[in-house]
């Protein structure tokens, strides 16, 4: 059986040879133009005159357009329409296209773009949070999910704290960087090549954006080197305008963004504050809490509102809160405009109550792992703040499982001698737990089709609306044909994913890929095999519900044929070898506007525990040990989820420890590039790496009862910034109020506060 097999990625032997295609390796046509962007060097300005003889003058220089010169205003925005492809007339944040250059070779646009002269009457940008509070600058009033009477609970509860935690944003920094390719058709329509992992949406705003019908695009991608979020919309402006010179000029154009460019102008992970005050009894149970949060969204809405509704939706994380208020503002401000990333929201809102359980520990001098687990759902309560029942939650016994594997205890206590005989160096041992929400907010969002094709000589193949990021989504989703079908893996081919094979296709995002991918494929699997199996029971006399599809052999009552014979003798009876699959995901009910309902399928878990080293003379520091255990039910491929697991960790620690964004003053960002922007590297791994599935099925009917794996484990990493602030604490008895991300110099402040 395939499904459930340890198998390698399908393009493994492509990545590290260096032969996967990508679209800046796609060969494109002689005549190609090559595009880039100008621009803006201000946050915040009106344009006040554009000069661009000089770009134009530039050997190799085919056109060059400002917002005047665009054939019709067009936009970008997933959302809002509130994003021209170029300024017009004014600059919402450092790093906006201004200016469209179309060259004959990448080079020649990147100079021409850079000789564009655009004169602006500067002013002054919002930047901060404090900035945009100050001026009332937001996109919506503030969204407000409450339970009970919390100003009741808090006045009664024998203990209370309240603090904030002001939370970093992140880089997607996905290896491809940004790129499209525009190929015009002999009969008008147009194809565009994409790194995106939303091809319909690409499909839909370049048809807007050339005033066609969406059956003139096609939209294919076979692959991107990384995704995260971060090619959810953020790709739209590159398809655009390559579809528009495209069609202008009925010559193919493409464009990549080079690193520098990429980091500046595309959207970042939405960078928090969360304000709390809480209610607790002596054994450390909430009573009572109230949750501030601050969202800084950028200069246009992208999909700040969702993700800032996760956060909310996530506030909770593993823990039952009898009386809750969460309330958010989502922040309008002369940046990039923060966008999707790896749990969309949901790091920041677990992070907020990781924090206050930590500080509740603290409080009352009791072990933060005690703390959480008196807390958990199943104690107390099992109904989330907006109303949905957690009926499956693991995590005590998962939460046993890894103390005890992971000897917590033992190691709490030998921690705590080592720390005594050394001045400098101080140790950090911290857990902590995950429960996150699987399915898309947006409901209508949980659907996928499929199309799949059998050939006479047995040979499958098949397409779905998911994109292949190096997640292992296409792997999956052929272990699902393959054991649907009874046959090798082998005999079953992935092609690139097309919005001509299949249409309106959600983004391949919120972990949503193989639930609603695999089962889309498994529904035309079986819709074929069903009607093989008519066909041999009324030619061999059988009862179709007896005959056997298994290691590439067909059992039809005594007799056996091979899975290739069957196709052969399907065809030549004429029976359809072909068929679309459809899935939309089951008993989804959410009102976003009062926060209620069941948003969210299930649940996925899992839990960790982190060991660090920090020095107390430098706030340098390191990941020693993780302990991890992870519920992804019962796993499509064991290989891939461990390497999801594995990688969602470190980018989760990378997030919260050395990822620090800066912007200046002016709005500019500082943090540009690989010299200035430090992302996790093979070397800050943790060298003891432990990780292990928890063996349970989903209890819901998911594609062979797996549970979705690609964000979830993002989440595992705040138990290495909660170990940080664990060796902080060892350095005095203070609260360190450790921020995040937990760089060197936050380290440093962290330890002024807790000797103090």
């Amino acid at each position: 059986m395939s499904v459930g097999a340890p198998l390698p990625h399908d393009a493994a032997r492509l990545h590290v040879t260096g032969a996967a295609r990508y679209v800046d390796d796609i060969p494109v046509p002689a005549n190609t133009l090559h595009l880039a962007f100008g621009l803006s060097e201000h946050a915040r300005a009106r344009i006040s005159g554009i000069d661009l003889d000089h770009a134009r003058a530039v050997n190799g220089c085919h056109l060059v357009w400002s917002a005047e010169d665009l054939p019709h205003p067009i936009d970008c925005s997933p959302s809002a329409h509130d994003e021209p492809l170029l300024a017009e007339g004014e600059v919402r944040y450092a790093g906006q296209p201004v200016v469209l250059v179309a060259a004959t070779s990448h080079l020649a646009a990147r100079k021409a773009a850079r000789r564009a002269q655009i004169n602006y009457d500067v002013g002054d940008p919002v930047l901060s949070i404090d900035d945009a509070l100050a001026a009332n600058s937001c996109f919506e009033d503030p969204r407000v999910y409450a339970r009970g009477d919390v100003e009741a609970a808090l006045a009664k509860a024998p203990h209370r704290i309240d603090g904030k935690i002001e939370i970093g944003g992140q880089e997607h920094f996905y290896l491809e960087g940004q790129a499209a390719l525009a190929l015009p058709q002999d009969d008008g329509s147009i194809l565009v090549h994409a790194s995106t992992q939303h091809p319909t949406e690409i499909q839909h705003k370049v048809a807007d954006a050339l005033g066609r019908p969406m059956s003139d695009i096609r939209v294919e991608v076979r692959r991107m080197g990384g995704g995260f979020g971060g090619k959810e919309s953020q790709g739209n402006a590159l398809a655009i305008a390559c579809a528009v010179v495209a069609d202008q000029t009925g010559r193919p154009a493409k464009m990549r963004y080079d690193r520098d460019d990429d980091f500046r102008i595309t959207g970042k992970r939405h960078d928090f504050r969360i304000g709390y005050n809480v209610g607790f009894d002596a054994a450390g149970r909430i009573e009572g809490i109230a949750f501030t949060h601050y969202a800084r969204c950028g200069w246009s809405q992208d999909l700040s509102l969702p993700v800032a509704d996760r956060a909310m939706l996530h506030a909770d994380n593993a823990y039952f809160l009898p009386n809750v208020r969460i309330e958010s503002y989502r922040l309008k401000t002369n940046s990039q405009s923060a966008t999707a990333f790896r749990g969309f929201g949901g790091p920041q809102g677990m992070l907020g109550i990781e924090r206050v359980m930590d500080e509740i520990a603290h409080t009352l001098g009791l072990d933060p792992t005690d703390v959480r687990q008196a807390n958990y759902y199943g104690r107390h309560g099992r109904v989330t703040p907006y109303g949905m029942e957690v009926k499956d939650f693991v995590l005590s016994e998962m939460t046993g499982h890894l103390l005890d594997s992971s000897a917590y205890a033992s190691r709490k206590l030998l921690i705590k001698n080592w720390n005594s005989k050394h001045p400098t160096l101080k140790r950090g041992l911290a857990f902590s737990p995950v429960k996150f929400g699987i399915s898309f907010t947006l409901t209508h969002l949980n659907q996928a089709g499929a199309l799949v094709h059998v050939y006479q000589d047995g040979s499958i193949q098949l397409n779905h609306g998911g994109t292949e990021m190096g997640q292992g989504l296409f792997q999956k989703v052929a272990q699902v044909a393959a054991t649907s079908f009874g046959v090798p893996l082998n005999s079953v081919k992935i092609t690139a994913t097309d919005t001509g094979k299949v249409p309106n296709t959600s983004a391949t995002a919120a972990s949503s890929g193989s639930d609603l991918n695999g089962m889309a494929v498994l529904a035309a699997c079986d819709t074929i095999r069903a009607r093989m199996t008519e066909c041999l029971g009324k030619s061999h006399k059988v009862d179709p519900s007896e005959i056997r599809f298994s290691n590439g052999i067909v059992h039809v009552g005594g007799t056996q044929m091979t899975f290739a014979e069957v196709a052969r003798f399907s065809h030549a009876n004429r029976v359809s070898l072909s068929a679309t699959g459809y899935y939309a995901t089951p008993d989804l009910l959410w009102d976003r506007m009062k926060g209620d309902g069941r948003p969210f399928f299930y649940f996925a878990y899992g839990c960790a525990i982190t060991e660090v080293v920090i020095d107390t003379l430098t706030g340098e520091n390191r990941i020693l040990r993780a302990d991890i255990l992870h519920d992804c039910g019962a796993s499509l491929n064991p290989a891939i989820d461990l390497g999801q697991i594995e990688g969602g960790f470190v980018q989760g620690a990378g997030w919260l420890t050395s990822e620090e964004l800066v912007w200046d003053e002016a709005g500019k960002l500082r943090t540009h590039a690989p010299s200035t922007y430090k992302i996790p590297a093979c070397g800050d791994r943790p060298r003891d790496f432990k990780v292990d599935l928890w063996d349970a099925e989903n209890p819901e009917a998911t594609i062979y009862r797996s549970k979705a794996v690609g964000e979830p484990p993002l989440m595992l990493g705040i138990s290495a910034w909660l170990a940080l602030s664990d060796a902080v604490q060892a350095c005095g008895s203070g609260w360190p109020d450790l921020q995040a991300p937990a760089t060197p110099e936050a380290i440093l402040a962290a330890i002024g506060r807790a000797t103090a």
